[in-house]
């Protein structure tokens, strides 16, 4: 079931809604939190019900572990210490996402490496596995800080489940979703909320179905379908793509943040207008601020951070940031890609240090286009198709105009440049340019839904925008496409 969807929109979320706060209203605290436990394990077996048994067993697992670390001092049964009932729990969380996640990717390498012809398991990537795995491990090592408590199965369950952020995140801590849960006032409905999560959601369902599914045929076409493309056609394909997985996941972080403030919870704020950054560090203080935060709070840090010298500290982020790129996806490209933006954080990190400056504008075209570049192997499946577009990008050997323009601009052709459909290879139109255009005014010059919360007046203009985003989006429920992110 997809946020982007009739049967979510117009019969999941409003009968889970009703009958939540009905129960509440009775006072029947238990069955409200039960029925929002089995309606976000509903909502996840809606794919494909043979997930549901993975995700209860991790859940279980990680519930009883968490237990024990939570009420076991120095030596547990057995003789187990804490740390290593803390070192089994996350072994076994990363064992079951690896297996999944990993197991064909080691086996093609273990093939292409020594000439063998070991048989793939072609395993189906049960949903969600990466964002549930990450948000149970950040538990455990809570809990053998002895920051959190749980001794609730049915509080445990809601923490990992709770559909709004359950497929794709944002991803949360224990500590700052079970107090809203438990706070008497949130069980009441709160009509200031409903209007601020009906206006939010309506913004990330338009981000998500008119402007990301835009881009989604340029990109498509560019990386997957084109054999060849000229320079505008392979900077469109890039800067679709770069546009289409921004639109698309603060789109559903969008939905989710509007869907869960419904239920009088506020979930993290996951993008900051990332685009807008002049440096690497700034990009990602501002992109996936939660998985930022995971990455830092339990990889970077325990690694040592930045306290044990310098030749640590740029080991660590590297490190760092390929494991990141390797969370995204069993790929050499997402290694690649998890590897340049660790260099480049080393890179900003020894130029800061060095104490030169940049001009504001200078340093923003610089780190756009970087992340830009990077995007391409992010999204290329195979590294040739990486290499097709960037090769495209930088080459002066296959510049097309438009034939609107070759009476002007005739001149041009004793120069190599041609006339013609300038990106008929990845279908698009006159109205490519002004799409990448409005893309570049709507991540500079608009605010971004967090800074609308902020300031979000419930009046006769917000419910006549947010209807109108609506109706917009529905006119174009066409075709219904699922969002990037489940696929990681």
């Amino acid at each position: 079931m997809l946020f982007n969807s009739y049967e979510f929109i117009f019969a999941f979320l409003p009968i889970t809604f009703l009958i939540y706060f009905y129960l509440n209203h009775k006072r029947l605290t238990e069955a409200s939190k039960g029925f929002l436990v089995f309606s976000s394990l509903f909502f996840y077996s809606w794919w494909n019900i043979s997930y549901l048994p993975i995700i209860l067993t991790s859940m279980l697992f990680n519930y009883v572990i968490g237990n024990s670390l939570n009420r076991e001092t120095g030596k547990g049964h057995h003789g187990v210490t804490k740390k290593q009932l803390l070192t089994f729990g996350i072994i076994s969380n990363i064992a079951l996402l690896g297996y999944f996640k990993y197991t064909d990717f080691f086996i093609e390498n273990f093939n292409f490496a020594f000439n063998a012809n070991a048989e793939l398991l072609n395993l189906a990537l049960p949903l969600a596995i990466s964002f549930f795995t990450f948000q149970q491990i950040s538990y455990l090592i809570d809990s053998y800080r002895q920051e959190t408590r749980e001794y609730d199965f049915l509080n445990y369950a809601l923490f990992v489940t709770f559909f709004p952020q359950l497929i794709a995140g944002p991803i949360v801590h224990h500590k700052e979703m079970m107090p809203q849960f438990a706070k008497t006032r949130n069980k009441v409905k709160n009509y200031k909320n409903i209007a601020m999560g009906l206006f939010i959601f309506s913004i990330g369902l338009f981000k998500k179905v008119i402007i990301a599914d835009a881009f989604a045929v340029w990109a498509t076409q560019g990386f997957d379908v084109a054999t060849t493309l000229n320079l505008f056609e392979a900077w469109a394909t890039s800067l679709s793509y770069t546009f289409q997985l921004y639109f698309d996941f603060s789109g559903y972080t969008d939905m989710a943040i509007g869907a869960a403030l419904l239920f009088n919870i506020k979930l993290p704020i996951n993008f900051n207008s990332p685009y807008k950054a002049t440096d690497i560090q700034d990009f990602w203080r501002r992109w996936h601020i939660t998985l930022s935060r995971f990455l830092k709070d339990y990889i970077y840090i325990p690694l040592g951070g930045n306290r044990k010298g310098e030749f640590r500290t740029y080991s660590n982020l590297m490190a760092t940031f390929i494991l990141g790129g390797i969370w995204h996806g069993a790929g050499w490209t997402f290694i690649f890609w998890g590897f340049l933006h660790g260099l480049a954080l080393v890179i900003h990190r020894t130029w800061s240090k060095l104490g030169f400056k940049l001009w504001t504008w200078l340093a923003w075209f610089i780190t756009f286009n970087f992340i830009n570049i990077a995007w391409v192997f992010f999204r290329a499946k195979e590294w040739n198709d990486a290499v097709k577009v960037l090769s495209s990008m930088f080459s002066r050997d296959n510049i097309v105009l438009p034939d609107s323009l070759s009476s002007k601009l005739a001149f041009l052709s004793s120069y190599g440049i041609e006339f013609g459909s300038f990106v008929e290879n990845i279908k698009g139109d006159y109205f490519t340019p002004i799409w990448l255009i409005a893309g570049f005014i709507l991540i500079l010059a608009f605010k971004n839904s967090i800074e609308y919360i902020k300031i979000f007046k419930s009046n006769i203009v917000t419910v006549l925008f947010t209807l109108l985003l609506y109706i917009y989006s529905f006119w174009n429920f066409n075709n219904i496409s699922e969002f990037l992110y489940f696929n990681f």
